[in-house]
């Protein structure tokens, strides 16, 4: 088949200074085996050289636009007006596709004929050796119901990274736009509202994403940060909500409490008050939040220096192990391949 009579496939990826991942990225979408795409690259105000990387791509294919710095949801909302795709693939700006990803998920299509349909895939981890990528199944690889689908990601505390999914223009507008208020979790929250308006999700087996885990700081960490613990927050509250709307349940009320107990080491002890939110909607789900516990190695320190200084010793402490891991496996990188290798 040629590549006109195709659908066409819009690769979005908000950039954000990452000079260091991005021409690796930009290889995997360009080496994509679904002819029939483009690639729009949206500079988030970058203060190192992405922008003027991401240029020298540019190409019939490439659009490379910028913005001033407004947040990867803003850039990611801008790159969606900017599409002519009648499927989505949103790709974060470090990290990889397989070559047939997106024509695995195509392929998939065929037999669904549902726009509203949602196609999720596999996905790994890895710091920067792709050929290391920890592919770890959990329960949200199959397809599911919305509901179903839901419950399973609180009941497990799983997730879907952002690249995993391909989502027709269709659903993608039906869902709206990302949420530029959300400065932490909102590709959870978003991916919710495209789910609440699918149909179900269709899981395609082989179609593998690589999900970059580096030590430095991302959307995602939330550390120390209040702005992110609100956003967290905010994000719990519209996804227990969102599951509520599909299914009221005593199954569904365990999972949102089991999803409060499990994020609420986030907020205590710093933010009482959002700990107190907590608390107060799981008795409303029937359930009761416990005071989160420290693991052995940092109980000693709370009980001298105060729960505080024993849970910001212990973020610390992690933060520094998951760089020192990274530093190590980027030169092996180095020694083993080269810094401008991409996939196995």
């Amino acid at each position: 088949m040629h590549s006109h009579m195709k659908p066409l496939v819009s690769i979005l990826i908000p950039a954000y200074n990452a000079e260091l991942w991005l021409t690796n990225t930009l290889y995997s979408a360009l080496a994509q085996t679904w002819e029939n795409k483009e690639i729009i690259i949206v500079d988030d105000g970058s203060s190192d050289e992405t922008l003027a990387l991401a240029r020298t791509f540019e190409s019939e294919i490439v659009k490379v636009f910028t913005q001033g710095h407004q947040g990867a949801a803003a850039a990611r909302n801008k790159a969606f007006s900017l599409s002519r795709g009648a499927y989505i693939q949103w790709l974060d700006a470090d990290d990889l596709l397989a070559p047939d990803k997106i024509e695995k998920q195509m392929g998939a299509l065929k037999e669904l004929s549902n726009l509203r349909v949602l196609l999720s895939g596999e996905w790994g981890s890895f710091m920067h050796r792709p050929s290391r990528a920890q592919f770890a199944r959990s329960g949200l690889w199959c397809d599911l119901t919305r509901s179903e689908w839901l419950m399973r990601k609180m009941e497990q505390n799983s997730y879907m990274q952002t690249a995993s999914w391909l989502v027709s223009r269709e659903l993608t507008q039906a869902a709206g736009p990302w949420n530029t208020q959300l400065l932490g979790d909102d590709d959870g929250e978003y991916f919710c509202r495209v789910l609440l308006a699918s149909e179900g999700v269709h899981f395609v087996r082989g179609a593998k994403i690589y999900y970059r885990v580096t030590g430095r700081d991302t959307l995602s960490y939330i550390g120390i940060s209040d702005q992110k613990r609100e956003a967290q927050w905010i994000s719990m509250e519209l996804q227990i909500r969102y599951l509520q709307s599909l299914e009221e349940s005593d199954r569904s009320r365990a999972a949102c409490v089991k999803y409060l107990q499990d994020w609420v080491a986030n907020f205590y002890p710093e933010r009482l008050d959002i700990f107190e939110k907590v608390a107060k909607l799981s008795m409303q789900l029937g359930g009761q939040i416990e005071v989160p516990t420290l693991c052995w190695k940092y109980s000693w320190i709370k009980a001298l220096f105060g729960w505080r200084f024993a849970r910001r010793t212990q973020l610390i402490a992690t933060r520094f192990k998951l760089s020192m891991l990274s530093y190590a496996d980027m030169a092996l990188a180095r020694l083993s391949r080269g810094r401008r290798s991409i996939l196995p």
